[in-house]
């Protein structure tokens, strides 16, 4: 027999799809994987012990900028996991990814924002960087070049979503240091 059997149960599972240009390598989802899981996990436990009052003085919640940008990435990290790994094309797949660039941009912009005068620092580097990408994401949808789109959104989460993160709790004295450690 030359043709495996299909199992005729198949389109019961959500997940089931034959494989394609926006299908992830073994190597790039394990990453991605990996860090939006590891990511996800460690900003529910930041606004937890937050949350419990365990994280000590907050500062930070006086500035409104801050929080705004806080409340439109922390959603970016599941949702963005959620879209690389979920079936792809689907109307709810174009919507919320969509959604999910959109917020990335907000939340770039909302950066440029948080110190009076407009200062800048070297983690400002990822505004320009996400707002390239966000545009090259829906431009290479638009032509079809979907192998593209797909390389730009996981560079985007993989640098501009993750890079940032983590020194948001490592630095000692940022917000989600703060939060997490309780180090001020």
């Amino acid at each position: 027999m030359t043709t495996a059997t299909a199992n005729p149960l198949q389109f019961l599972n959500p997940w089931h799809r034959p494989a394609g240009a926006l299908d992830l390598g073994p190597l790039t989802k394990g990453l991605v994987i990996a860090s939006g899981m590891l990511m996800t996990a460690i900003c529910l436990l930041a606004i937890a012990r937050a949350v419990l009052g365990l994280s000590g003085e907050l500062p930070h919640l006086q500035n409104a900028v801050i929080v705004f940008h806080v409340a439109t990435v922390i959603p970016c990290v599941p949702l963005g996991l959620y879209l690389l790994l979920a079936p792809k094309g689907t109307a709810m797949h174009k919507q919320l990814g969509k959604f999910w660039v959109a917020l990335m941009v907000v939340t770039a912009l909302s950066t440029l924002f948080i110190h009076d005068g407009m200062r800048l620092s070297w983690i400002h580097i990822f505004v320009p960087i996400t707002l390239r990408a966000a545009y090259l994401i829906v431009a290479k949808a638009r032509r079809g070049d979907i192998k593209g789109h797909r390389n730009e959104i996981v560079s985007l989460f993989l640098t501009a979503l993750m890079i940032p993160g983590i020194f948001a709790f490592a630095i000692e004295g940022r917000m989600m240091n703060v939060m997490l450690f309780g180090w001020g």
